[in-house]
């Protein structure tokens, strides 16, 4: 990833961060002055209740005194009585509707009378019951009310409204204030809270990166970055999104598992292809240039070798062959699935009579059978492949161990529906190294498994077709050795059998 790329990452968090604090400062600052005017608005409306109210009772005292002097409509005497507060305005009105007299309240002195210019601007109110603001030059902004009786007389009241003015203001001004320092507060503390909320994405998107920059198109696969654990939590968005990608990484490094495995087994198996066909080319190549050189003596007509000594080793080397293709063709046959003939055979039996044939090839062997059976020793599957496991087992433990080995070859079937044949020796071993490739084909033991009477070993196929033919009949066979003492051990499924049929007891039985 460049660094134009990884900006443009950081550029994209940070919007995201700037777009939610301006969301959440103008949800706030939304809230913040609805709040305001609400509180403002609600505490304006209360104050200019109260001060109606006072101006209302103030118009009806007035209203009382004027009318204990009906005829003098420009006697503003009441105003001198207690309970008027300072700055009240009365006005009296004449017959004309006009003002006769207008007189304002004075702190210690006696009202005062209103100016020309002032009672202009009271002038045009009337009776009729509602509240009237005015500004009043030199005196400021009233409320006022005029009141009236059945007899005409019209007196006008008013009250300054000023202070709740001056109230409304101030507290506008500190509702102002108030709301500024919150929406400060809860700003910065939005901003922690989301930059908080939104560092497990920073992780994440961390964590993406560090994965990004991996070599996933070669090479071994190594432990990919994952998300922390506390990035995870599926009760949150952000745990959500860590989860998800490492599902997304798991998958991803299964697959690149699964890519190399199969890449190492098209390697392996190329490799044991080229080592195959090398084998057999070598395999082949002996026999022929045996066969081809007998063949150009006996065209010479030379007499430096007897024409049936010739042919006896060419035929000899033909049927070495022979047996070398007919075994890589039973290899191929089974390596392609190709199904065995199948029928009901006695392992049993079936090793009784390799032993014996075992024991005529090599008589300076020791040879023991032993039958060990809690159940008839049946399996299904074709008695010819199974005599040629056997016969290449206990060959191979004949060709491999001196003179005077003892080899012993017991069968043994138990309740457990499984048939096991170990081929055991005392020879020297098979030597570790050797171990994981013995079943492999063209597989040769060293110098330290003597040959038998100096005679010139195999071909290497025969523990590879006793493992194949025993894999194709749905078993497994296995070796364990040490100086000493080597064990083959096959195990077959057993036939089923009928209910009615009766267990073998164990016997042992020397050959």
């Amino acid at each position: 990833m460049n660094l134009r790329t990884r900006d443009r990452g950081r550029l994209r968090g940070r919007s995201l961060r700037t777009r939610l604090l301006l969301f959440i400062s103008a949800s706030l600052v939304v809230v913040c002055v609805a709040m305001s005017l609400t509180t403002v608005f609600a505490q304006r409306a209360y104050l200019l209740g109260n001060l109606d109210d006072r101006v209302d009772n103030a118009a009806e005292r007035s209203l009382g005194g004027a009318e204990l002097q009906p005829t003098l409509d420009d006697n503003l005497g009441f105003l001198m009585e207690n309970g008027h507060a300072v700055g009240t305005i009365a006005a009296r009105f004449d017959d004309d509707g006009s003002i006769s007299a207008a007189a304002v309240v004075r702190q210690n002195d006696p009202p005062q009378n209103l100016t020309a210019a002032q009672r202009t601007a009271l002038a045009g109110i009337r009776a009729d019951g509602s509240m009237h603001t005015r500004a009043v030059p030199g005196l400021g902004t009233y409320r006022i009310a005029v009141l009236g009786d059945d007899t005409g007389i019209q007196v006008l009241t008013g009250l300054p409204m000023d202070d709740v003015q001056d109230m409304i203001s101030g507290l506008v001004v500190v509702e102002a204030v108030i709301a500024l320092v919150g929406l400060t507060v809860a700003g910065f503390l939005c901003a922690v809270v989301i930059r908080r909320q939104l560092r497990p994405l920073g992780r994440v998107a961390a964590t993406a990166v560090e994965v990004s920059r991996s070599q996933l198109g070669h090479g071994e696969v190594t432990a990919l970055t994952r998300v922390p654990e506390r990035d995870t939590d599926p009760g949150s968005e952000a745990g959500q999104v860590g989860a998800a990608l490492n599902r997304m990484i798991d998958h991803v490094e299964s697959s690149l598992a699964e890519r190399q495995r199969s890449e190492e087994q098209m390697r392996r198996s190329e490799e044991r292809m080229r080592r195959f066909l090398a084998d057999a080319s070598h395999e082949l190549r002996t026999p022929l240039a045996s066969i081809a050189g007998y063949a150009e003596l006996m065209n010479r007509g030379t007499d430096r070798i007897e024409p049936g000594l010739a042919w006896r080793r060419v035929t000899a080397e033909s049927a070495r062959m022979t047996g070398l293709v007919e075994d890589l063709l039973l290899l191929a046959r089974l390596d392609e699935g190709r199904p065995l003939q199948s029928a009901e055979v006695d392992l049993a039996a079936l090793l009784a009579e390799a032993v014996w044939d075992a024991r005529a090839a090599g008589t300076g062997h020791d040879w023991q059978l032993h039958l060990s059976l809690d159940a008839p020793a049946l399996v299904v599957g074709d008695e010819a492949r199974l005599h040629q496991v056997l016969a290449n087992l206990l060959a191979n433990a004949r060709v491999h161990t001196p003179v005077g080995t003892t080899v012993t070859a017991s069968v043994e079937a138990t309740a457990a529906r499984t048939v096991v044949i170990r081929i055991r020796d005392d020879g020297p071993g098979i030597p570790q190294a050797l171990l994981p490739t013995v079943f492999e084909r063209f597989t040769r033991a060293d110098a330290s498994r003597t040959r038998a009477g100096g005679k010139e070993g195999g071909s290497g196929l025969g523990l590879a077709i006793a493992a194949a033919i025993t894999g194709a009949h749905g078993g497994r066979i296995d070796v364990t050795s040490v100086p000493g003492r080597t064990e083959f051990t096959i195990e077959l499924p057993a036939a089923e059998l009928p209910p009615a049929e009766t267990a073998i007891r164990a016997r042992t039985a020397p050959v």
